[in-house]
Order: C-alpha cells, then structure tokens, then sequence
C-alpha cells in the first residue's frame, strides 16, 4: 500500500485504558451550552436516581471493526498485489481495490476526530496536544520512509528513550535488540548497516499525510465550529458551515493549482551502469522531460509533480512510482517489468505519491469524515444516524461521477477530487453497513479478529505494513538465507496449492489472521499502543 494517525494509533483518549466513545442511543454535544431547563450543562452531576438507571456507555464497535479491516486491507494489497496485479494500485488513472484503503484511514480518522473533540473546556490545549500529536506521527513516517533494512534496531532505540513507551513496550523492544545483535544485524562501527541518508531521505510518505489530514481536520474542529446548540438542521449547519467552507476552499486551490500552473521542461538524473573493461560502475545520466503545458494530469507534466520538484528537490522523492507499470513503462503492465521498445524518458523519473498538493487534497476525505462523526454525535437513534450518512454517500458518490464526466479521471497519485469524491462516498457506505451489522443488529462475533487489530492497529501498521516483523524475523536461517522462516513458509504453501499466486494469497491471508490474533492478545492484556 501505499495503510492507520489518530484514528490508527487510537480515538485520542490519553488514559491507559480505552474509554468508550459513544453509548447506543446517546445523543453528544461537542461543547457545554448556557444552562437552561431543557439543556443542563454536560459538567452538571448527574441527579443519583438517574446516575443509578444510566447504562454504561459502549464503545462505537463499528467503528474499531472498520480501522481494523482497513488495516487488513493494507497487508492484503501490500503483500499480495504483486502476486494478483488485479488488487493492486491502479498503474494512474482508475481505482482498484487498493486505491480504496488510505482514503478510509483518513475517513476513519475525520470520523474519530469528530467524537474525540465534540467537548473541549480548553481549545488551547487542545491545540497542543493534536500538534503534538502530529509531530510525533510525521517523525515516526519520517523514520520508517527514511532507514533501510536494519531499521528495527533504529525504532527499538527511539522505544527505549520515549517517555510514552512502558515497561510492556520498553521490555520487548529490549528482546528485539538482543536477538537483532545475536542474528548478526549490528556488525561494528566501521561497517554500518543501517541509518539515514539526509540528502535522499523521503520526508513525505503514509503517515505524513495521515498527519497532515488529522492536523487540519482538528484545527477545524478546535476552531472553526460555533458554540451553538444543535436542536434542528439549520442550526446543524449553521455549527458547521466553516468547516465546510474549509474543505471547499481547499478543493478549490487544488483545482487551481492543477489546472492553472504551468509546467515548464524539466530534468532529472538516472543511475546507469557502465559495463565496459575500462571504465566499471556506475554514471549519472540526465534525462530531458518536454512539457510546456497547463493543466495536464499525465504522469510526466502534472502541476503535482511540478510542486514537489520545487519544493522538495528531486532527491527527496519517491524512485519507484506506480506509473511504471503503464504501458508505456513495463511489458507486464499491469505489474512491474522490463521497459518496453522506445520507452518514455519519463518512465524512470521519481514521483512522489504522497506528494505536497495531493496530501492537500486527501485532507478533505478527513473532513467528509468529520461529517459522518457529527451526524453519530448529533442525531439520536439509529434509523436518523443511517439515513443520513445514505444521504451523505450517495452525494459524493454521484457527485464523482459528475467531475469524472467534466474532464477530471480518477487517480490516486494525483488525489483527484473525483477520486476523493468516490472514495469517501465508498467509505460512508461501509461505515454504514458495518455500524448496521454490529451496532445495530449486534453481529459482532464475526468481525472480533478485525475489531481486535481495529484496537491496536498502529503497532500492527509499524510491525506488518512497515514488514518490521518479518524484516527481523527474515533474518534468522538454516544453512542459506534463501532457508529463513519467512521465504520457506511462503515456499511451502505455493508447494501445496501448486501455485505461486494462490500461495502467496493463503500465506498473506494467514499473515493477517496472526496480527489479529496478536492484536487480540494485546487486547486482552490491557495493552493499547497509541501515540
């Protein structure tokens, strides 16, 4: 994947134990009105006859069930879209399974925002802790884009100095040390195996942009909604119009960025190898790319990759982009391969897909989010909750397909506003149902493996889509390191289904089923591993 992070690393509680976020048939209201007889102030104690027939509130299962299966997504279409192209990211333009997994991290996040934030006594430190918050979540992507294979030992380090991390963390991190030093993964001081490259370290990735999204989705929540009581659909949007007007304003800047700037020629450098008996290694050859257009949305001459180009610098960019698996770029498109005859100087320039501009834009899937959490907050039963949020998918999923009709394709290394349309009315539709099936009608026992991981989805992220987990435990072997655990298991099951495919699929599927497991054994434990 490209999957997650407030709503990866948690809904925000700062407790060590998991509060619930929202009882069934409990009705929120983000801030504490003036007193009156029809509203009391939610600081009033509650009377003792009243606090004795309350029920106790339950956590919103859906919702966990949801980031859960997002999360398990992302380890599918990771580990498997190279053996099944089919799932895998859409080479540029359309959507495929994949392209559906990081808009719904966002989404989730908006979601979790919305009820995190409906009551704050003291906006400012608030502010304080979501920025927090974002710094530690844009410096943990930082690290896990920049560091090569021994980064385990780079994360266990930053675990032992982190005041957040306890004795639980502290101690298994200790292991992981110990037996990345007897694996042979630390080999002395004068031949580092490890570390950072500041002059080609990737400072945008996945948590990047979570980061941003939760940063923008909460200072909209802090400080643009009103302080006003919600008793009918005016005064709804009157609460909440500046956050609309936000996400407008952004989507508007995007739409003029793309179309409006003009994307000169530009060059890049490409590694080539030089084989000759005299001259051995490697040389520097730089690449001429003609552009000269306004408002092209192909891989080479968009407004998107223009904006990182100038801003990050070429070095600082993703090397393996998706568009390498057009046509034009590969013969086994849709997966990777050889260049084709006469291939496009393009093919094997960088692209960011996390890039500047398109983060801006996916912000705003944050922000349909932060609706679907109002309306949990807001309306008082089941049947209000659901209608809405029908309503609300269905507007953007026609509303992509409008934009698509006016010109603007789908496309997730651009960030489209079709795209963003499609993928957050997608993302309404399955919070929908799946806040049917277990909230509702109280189907829960299928989903647990996804709500467990849905609990602790940041240590699952950082140890399975990061491949921490089998990075480390790839490096114990018999005899040959092509005979480690990881690559022999995978081997087996190809073996059994006589197929390297289906193999792979059954080997990722059972992946999934043991990050479950772990993260229900968490679960069990008490243990939420948030930032």
């Amino acid at each position: 994947m490209d999957a997650t992070v407030v709503a990866i690393a948690g809904d925000g509680d700062d407790s060590d134990r998991r509060r619930p976020l929202l009882a069934p048939t409990e009705e929120i209201h983000p801030y504490a009105d003036s007193p009156s007889p029809q509203h009391p102030p939610l600081e009033a104690p509650a009377p003792p006859q009243a606090e004795q027939q309350r029920k106790p509130a339950q956590r919103l299962a859906s919702l966990d069930v949801f980031r859960g299966f997002t999360v398990a997504m992302m380890i599918l279409v990771d580990d498997a879209g190279g053996a099944w192209p089919g799932i895998n990211h859409a080479p540029w333009f359309g959507v495929t399974v994949a392209d559906f997994v990081m808009p719904a991290f966002l989404f989730i996040i908006g979601v979790s925002a919305a009820l995190v934030f409906k009551k704050m006594p003291n906006k400012t430190g608030a502010t304080k802790k979501a920025v927090v918050r974002v710094l530690k979540l844009f410096i943990l992507g930082v690290i896990l884009q920049g560091c090569t294979m021994d980064l385990p030992l780079v994360l266990c380090q930053v675990a032992l100095i982190n005041p957040f991390c306890g004795v639980f963390i502290r101690l298994g991190f200790i292991l992981v040390m110990f037996f990345a030093h007897v694996g042979g993964y630390i080999h002395g001081r004068h031949d580092l195996t490890y570390g950072v490259d500041l002059d080609r370290i990737r400072w945008l990735g996945v948590l990047q942009r979570i980061a941003v999204g939760y940063f923008l989705a909460v200072m909209s929540e802090i400080w643009l909604v009103k302080n006003i009581l919600v008793d009918s659909p005016v005064s709804f949007v009157k609460k909440y119009f500046m956050e609309w007007i936000m996400a407008i304003m952004i989507t508007a800047l995007y739409v003029a960025l793309v179309y409006g700037l003009y994307v000169p020629n530009w060059e890049f450098k490409v590694q080539t190898s030089n084989s000759t008996l005299s001259f051995p290694g490697n040389s520097i050859e730089m690449k001429m790319i003609e552009c000269g257009v306004r408002g092209s949305l192909g891989p080479p001459c968009n407004a998107v990759g223009l904006v990182d180009r100038v801003l990050l610098g070429e070095n600082h960019l993703y090397k393996n982009p998706v568009y390498k698996r057009t046509k034009e770029c590969s013969i086994n498109s849709p997966d990777y391969g050889p260049l084709p005859p006469n291939a496009p100087d393009w093919c094997l320039a960088p692209f960011d897909p996390e890039g500047l501009l398109s983060t801006l834009m996916a912000a705003v899937t944050c922000f349909a989010g932060l609706h679907f959490g109002h309306v949990l907050i807001h309306c008082k039963n089941h049947s209000q909750r659901m209608l809405l949020w029908l309503l609300a998918s269905t507007v953007l999923a026609i509303s992509a397909f409008l934009v698509l009709l006016l010109g603007m394709p789908f496309s997730k290394p651009l960030y489209t506003v079709s795209y963003m349309l499609l993928t957050g009315g997608v993302s309404g539709f399955l919070l929908l149902l799946l806040y049917y099936i277990v909230d509702v009608i109280h189907i829960k026992k299928p989903f647990i493996l996804f709500q467990w991981m849905g609990m602790n989805a940041l240590i699952v992220y950082v140890l399975a889509a990061c491949e921490l987990f089998p990075t480390l435990i790839q490096g114990f072997y018999w005899r040959s390191p092509e005979n480690n655990l990881v690559d022999v298991t995978e081997s087996l099951l190809q073996a059994i289904f006589h197929s390297e495919r289906w193999g792979t699929l059954v080997f990722v599927l059972l992946e999934i089923v043991f990050w479950c497991l772990a993260a229900g054994f968490l679960h069990m434990k008490g243990v939420y591993i948030k930032l």
